[in-house]
């Protein structure tokens, strides 16, 4: 029934697979350290702050308001962590801090707030309804002691696309915000007006950089570093940073911003055909997503079947795609985002999650989508036999 073919990659969700095909990498101009007074180190440094200037540009913030990271996890515990210990700081006791977090966010986010939790500070869940934060319950757990509001723009998982700037508007300005806009880049514009954001985390992996993240914070904001070591990064990110890493991580939020509408245009054409297709194929399959979508995620759920499996067989035929988070694969009760979403937990035991980026061809998916079908056919025949 199956058979051998070419990898088509469908978890870009997860990660990129490789570098964006809108723009080449830059070579590396030297491997000096951007610390360092001679000619190598003085050439890192602008390499450095060419990227840090470039992403600035994009995201319409000062140079000085970029913060160099390892990736998402680290902006994002720098942003909850960094925050509210540097407002501790001021306080007589964690216990006068109060602050508020998407339970569908990812685990750096949800696992970084329980960390406050269990020092003292009231963590809270924002209110979801119809796949938006409720804003008119939120304004309701407001408090004079809500310092933080912590959520993503476009969920991993389900490709929901939260109502960020409601959000602000309804938590003001003495409430700082802060988005996780990891999976925004392909497909949203990415300033932080957009987002109406106070603190923002990029991630290079989900362009095709690993290793490489950046937190978007002004200096107003209060913040503290997570460890201690040199000065680099205002401070706030001790150790050498990475200027090549940096430079393609700069030119692949670049080529994202560059090919934004092209690709969004096309996925959206893409994730409706595939839906179709699929809708009119298989039984008792629902799809997970809320009123606006990012076009290139599509999460299904399909009771009663094993989707781990499903996945195996889809990988041997060479499909790779995901139940959930690559960060949440060991999870017994599936996905935490769809349990979140639709307080069903078997829905949320039998996801499957489709991922794509611009390097994908239309002719792909639809492959993709034949071998779908073949294979729920087959785990439904093998159930019944």
């Amino acid at each position: 029934m199956f058979w051998k073919k070419k990898r088509t990659y469908l978890d870009t969700a997860a990660g990129m697979n490789g570098p964006s095909p809108r723009r080449s990498w830059l070579r590396p101009r030297g491997g000096g350290n951007p610390s360092s007074p001679h000619e190598e180190g003085r050439q890192a440094k602008r390499m450095l702050e060419d990227a840090r200037t470039s992403i600035a540009r994009l995201v319409e913030v000062q140079s000085d308001d970029v913060i160099f990271t390892s990736g998402a996890t680290e902006s994002n515990a720098l942003a909850i962590l960094g925050h509210v210990r540097a407002l501790s700081s001021l306080e007589p006791r964690p216990s006068n801090l109060h602050v508020l977090y998407l339970p569908s966010a990812h685990v750096s986010v949800v696992e970084n707030m329980k960390l406050l939790g269990e020092h003292g500070v009231e963590v809270e869940a924002l209110p979801i309804k119809d796949g938006r934060v409720d804003c008119k319950k939120l304004k309701e757990l407001l408090r004079p002691q809500t310092k933080l509001v912590a959520m993503d723009a476009v969920c991993g998982e389900t490709g929901i696309i939260w109502n960020t700037r409601e959000v602000k508007q309804t938590i003001g300005e003495d409430v700082f915000l802060h988005v996780d806009a990891s999976q925004a880049s392909l497909t949203e514009k990415i300033s932080r007006a957009h987002f109406d954001a106070d603190l923002l985390t990029f991630d290079g992996s989900k362009v095709g950089v690993r290793g490489v993240g950046a937190l978007i914070a002004h200096r107003t904001i209060p913040l503290v570093p997570l460890y201690r070591g040199g000065g680099q990064e205002r401070k706030l990110r001790p150790g050498s940073e990475a200027p090549e890493l940096a430079q393609k991580f700069a030119a692949a939020l670049g080529a994202a911003a560059a090919g934004r509408e092209a690709f969004r245009t096309s996925a959206e054409r893409e994730r409706t055909r595939l839906i179709e297709i699929i809708k009119n194929t298989v039984s008792n399959i629902r799809i997970n997503e809320g009123r606006a979508q990012a076009p290139n995620i599509l999460n299904l759920s399909l009771p009663g079947r094993d989707t781990d499996y499903l996945v195996a067989l889809l990988d041997e035929v060479g499909f790779a795609v995901s139940t959930r988070s690559a960060c949440e694969t060991d999870s017994e009760e599936g996905s935490r985002a769809v349990l979140t979403l639709t307080g069903d937990p078997e829905r949320a035991r039998s996801t499957l999650r489709i991922s794509w980026g611009p390097n994908i061809r239309p002719r792909e998916l639809t492959h993709f989508a034949q071998a779908l079908l073949r294979a729920v056919a087959f785990i439904d025949n093998s159930s019944h036999g």
